[in-house]
């Protein structure tokens, strides 16, 4: 195992939606036969039957690939994505180790598993095979007054994208604004990556090394393409909301009359949108099964269009009151998506309108 050579490979994010958080792999370089390989355990099939179902409930599976180093890095360059290189200070017995577990890994019982986003991905994955197969265990320096939540974390790269900041947001509930561990964070590769730089290898005679013995980049930054999204924000499309809500508001109160068909529309798009979330409670992902913006978008409305239509849905607007009411209490302890708030003072017009007319 002298000529072998092991790497934490780096990669940063491109454009495409499922990059916007880099991605991390393992590279075995056999220096005297040439191998280069890459062990990628973000390979997935989105044409996979029911792919989208599998991924809302959390039941998304990826697998390990390998691919050769150069075609590898040829992928990044298109995209313009630097790819920065860790070579392992690691002995002959703890290459051969990482070498055998990976080789298992790759068999086809083994290679596939249940991806998650923040727990299990190609990030974690690496990281794991190989604290597993040190001779010691790994130290990592801990990093000052840096405990970010999931949620403050993924902004980071969601800053440019902001509808699927927004539908981060709105997926993801409480327990993605706690605070995380060292060991959490490094579902990023760049904070695994950061951890790695100031690791070292506590042997098991108790003697320290470095974990990382050389950093260099093997892809330099390219020009990245960024394709045009739409026009508005989602704080700019709900401040429009906002705009009609209260010139609607402004006409009914004049005429002392109700718009029955706003109410059915709001209804019927806060119901279609609250059964996204309801359906997300009971999903494998561990940070969308307590979602306080529930109490706003949730499937009640359905069940109250027919009565609206019926201009007999006084208890409706009442309930909606009160769990408008609860939905902004509740952003003291979630950070909700963009705008929702403003969506919520829109519905609570909608209240007062009717509470109104039935003086």
């Amino acid at each position: 195992m002298d000529s072998v050579e092991l790497s934490l490979l780096t990669c940063q994010p491109h454009n495409e939606i499922y990059s916007l958080y880099g991605h991390s792999a393992l590279r075995y370089h056999d220096l005297r036969t040439k191998e280069d390989i890459v062990f990628n355990y973000g390979v997935f099939n989105y044409k996979a039957p029911h792919f989208v179902l599998r991924f809302i409930f959390g039941l998304t599976d990826y697998e390990l690939g390998i691919a050769p180093f150069d075609g590898f890095c040829a992928y990044y360059r298109r995209w313009g994505s630097m790819i920065v290189e860790q070579k392992l200070n690691l002995t002959n017995e703890e290459k051969f180790r990482i070498k055998r577990a990976l080789a298992i890994n790759l068999r086809p019982e083994n290679r596939i598993y249940r991806y998650n986003f923040f727990y299990d991905n190609c990030s974690t994955r690496p990281r794991n095979i190989i604290e597993s197969q040190i001779d010691g265990k790994i130290v990592y320096d801990p990093r000052q007054d840096y405990e970010p939540s999931f949620r403050e974390m993924i902004h980071q790269y969601t800053k440019e994208h902001p509808w699927a900041a927004f539908g981060n947001d709105l997926l993801l509930g409480l327990k993605a604004d706690l605070k995380t561990i060292r060991s959490e964070q490094e579902f990023l590769p760049d904070n695994l990556m950061f951890d790695f730089d100031h690791a070292r290898i506590q042997g098991a005679d108790g003697k320290y090394r470095p974990l990382i013995k050389e950093r260099k980049v093997v892809v330099p930054s390219g020009v990245q393409t960024t394709e045009g999204g739409f026009p508005l924000s989602p704080m700019a499309c709900a401040l429009i909301l906002l705009a009609a809500s209260l010139v609607i508001a402004a006409i009914e109160y004049k005429h002392k009359s109700i718009y029955w068909v706003f109410d059915v529309i709001w209804m019927l798009a806060q119901g279609l949108a609250g059964c996204i979330i309801f359906v997300m409670l009971f999903s494998q992902h561990p940070t969308t099964s307590t979602n306080l913006q529930i109490l706003l978008l949730n499937p009640i409305p359905l069940f109250f269009i027919h009565a609206a239509v019926r201009k007999r849905h006084s208890s409706y607007f009442r309930l909606l009151a009160i769990m408008i009411a609860l939905f902004l209490v509740g952003a003291f302890f979630q950070d909700y998506a963009e705008g929702m708030e403003i969506l919520a003072l829109c519905l609570l017009i909608r209240c007062c309108i009717h509470f109104k007319n039935e003086k």
